[in-house]
This record gives C-alpha cells, structure tokens and sequence, in this order.
C-alpha cells in the first residue's frame, strides 16, 4: 500500500479537475468525482481521502449540500475539506467555513497557492488521525483501549435494540497471570500480552472490535453473531493460546462469552454476565469456554 496522502478532487468541469490534478498527482494518490453523488460515494471508499477538494457551483447538488451531508456521516465527518470555488464573496467563504470546510480556495486556481494549502491540510490531518489512534488504542498491545471498547458497544447496541440482529461478547482472562509477572518479570508478562493480543486480533473479522479490557483481560464484540458461534469462535481462540509459548511460558485463558438480549439489557449487563462466566471457567479449572448465564438467571440468583 502507498504511504502517500489520498485526496479526492471534485468539480463538474474536467479542465478544472486536470488543473488540480496537474499541481498534486505526484505528491499524492488522486480520486476524482465529477458531481455530488460521486463524491459521497468515493468518501466512503477504500482508500478512504485524507483530504476533499469540493467545488462549490455543481449540478443537481452544490458543494455546500455535499459538505452538509459528509459532516452529518459519521463515517466522512472528519475528512477535512477544501472549497475551490469561483463563488469569491466574503458571504460565501464564511457559510464554507461555517460548514466546517477548513479553508476556503477562490478561483482562478493558482497551482503554488493550492500546492501549499493542501500540504499544510494533510499535515494536519495525519497528526489528526494519530493522536485519534493513540486516544483509541492500548499502547503495549495495539488493540483497541476500553474507551473505545465501551463507546462502539454502546453505538452496537443502540443499532440492534432500532433494527434488530445479534451481538455476542467474549472476555478472555489470562490464567495465573500474576504467576508469570512474579517468575518471570513484567517483561516478560508484556510479550506474554502482545502474544495474546496478537491471536484474538488476527483470529477476528474486520467487523469485529478487539480490545484490551485492563491488565490481563480482553474483550472481543461480535458483530451479526449467536452464543453458538461465539461458542466455536472462543475454542478455537483458546486452542490457539493454549498453543503459544513466548519465551518459552506455557499460556492459557479463561473464556466467558455472552449474547446480547435486545430486550431491555445493557452493554453494561452483557459485559457483567459475560465477566461473570469467566469467573466460573476459573472455577471449574481455567482454560474453557463458559456460556453466561440469561441476565434473568441472574436476578434469580
């Protein structure tokens, strides 16, 4: 994959768009729409564009409508985006900006000016996006941090409880944990994690969400996936760990897994039950998968 920045050009006169193209394709990879319609489509798609270059006067949808619908899409809100435009009044540069476009470019295009604006955009939002990924995700592992973990679960929940399907929940313990910190040392404890991370992230799917729940603990959401496909998915996580030997430490894990009643029931809840199987795979010797008990159990209980 190219290290360079992607930027999409959109403009509905194509000696526009090879003016543009001409100042920044060998800088960066280039995508180009020629209307509205196009452009929130290739937003979306991969190579997601690390910044927009959006004219403002276009048929059948104008570059304003086009910054208004990518701000309202929480997957384009946070591509920054440049208006190139004729419309050169000071009443139109400010609705630009005030629609959240981070700068605002009045043509006749000059190639240095538009070079140098776009480099400083892209800086910008590669340090964006880093920052973002260090607030997101755990330092030694590299998976997702519980922050993350509890804002998505939150996010997956509210969509099932509107339009329905399945969410399961796996937490993963590490048995005697603290056993191989007091032997072996916290260095060792580390390579111990990332060997575990590394497993539970390249065991999941691409929907899935991988995160490290705090100290020895993980938890993994399951997207469109029934307690019985849970079951299977945490076996053959726990056969996989069970077969790591880093630094030579033999490594096991406790599994509770749990499936999500869309009736009334809580990330919170889920997350609960799902921690409390985990306590009865300790319980009947560690190194198994353990269905949680129906939040109605519980209260029984």
């Amino acid at each position: 994959m190219s290290d360079k920045a992607t930027i999409l050009l959109v403009d509905d006169t194509r000696t526009n768009i090879e003016l543009l193209a001409g100042c920044l394709q060998k800088t960066y990879n280039l995508k180009v729409a020629m209307n509205g319609k196009r452009c929130l489509e290739l937003a979306e798609s991969e190579p997601v564009p690390d910044l927009i270059l959006l004219d403002v006067i276009m048929p059948d949808m104008d570059g304003y409508d086009v910054c208004r619908q990518l701000k309202d899409n929480s997957s384009t809100k946070d591509i920054p985006i440049m208006f190139v435009t004729g419309k050169d009044s000071d009443e139109d540069e400010e609705l630009g900006l005030q629609l959240g476009a981070v700068d605002y470019i009045t043509k006749p295009i000059r190639p240095a000016i538009v070079t140098a604006r776009v480099g400083t955009q892209v800086i910008l939002k590669q340090q964006s996006d880093t920052l973002r990924s260090m607030a997101l995700h755990d330092q030694l592992t590299s998976l997702f941090n519980r922050h993350y973990l509890i804002e998505a679960a939150n996010s997956k929940v509210a969509r099932i409880k509107r339009h329905g399907g399945t969410l399961s929940l796996m937490m993963i313990d590490i048995d005697y944990f603290k056993l191989v910190n007091d032997k072996f040392g916290h260095q060792a404890g580390d390579t111990v994690l990332r060997a575990v991370a590394s497993v539970l992230s390249s065991g999941s799917r691409k929907e899935d969400v991988v995160a490290r729940f705090g100290g020895e603990e993980f938890v993994v959401l399951l997207d469109d996936c029934s307690i019985l496909d849970a079951d299977d998915k945490a076996e053959q996580l726990r056969s996989l760990i069970e077969q790591l030997i880093p630094e030579g430490i033999s490594v096991t894990a406790s599994f509770g897994i749990a499936e999500l009643d869309p009736d009334g029931e809580t990330f919170e809840h889920l997350l609960a039950r799902a921690d409390q199987a985990v306590y009865l795979a300790k319980e009947q010797g560690r190194n198994c998968v353990v269905q949680a008990k129906s939040e109605l159990d519980i209260k029984e209980d």
